[in-house]
């Protein structure tokens, strides 16, 4: 992955954490749960010094 495809990757994890706090359906906050979990583990293969989000 290039740099930019990260960084893009970063912004869509960013986008799902916040629709997984917003949501109010528990099956919803589930999937998005697992969703996250999935591109985090795929963004720490890529750049193992990758540790969250920077807040």
């Amino acid at each position: 992955m290039t740099e930019r495809q990260l960084r893009e990757q970063e912004c869509q994890i960013a986008r799902y954490r916040r629709l997984e706090r917003e949501v109010t359906d528990p099956l919803a906050a589930c999937l998005l749960h697992g969703i996250v979990e999935e591109l985090e583990a795929e963004l720490r293969k890529q750049r193992p010094e990758w540790h969250g989000p920077r807040d």
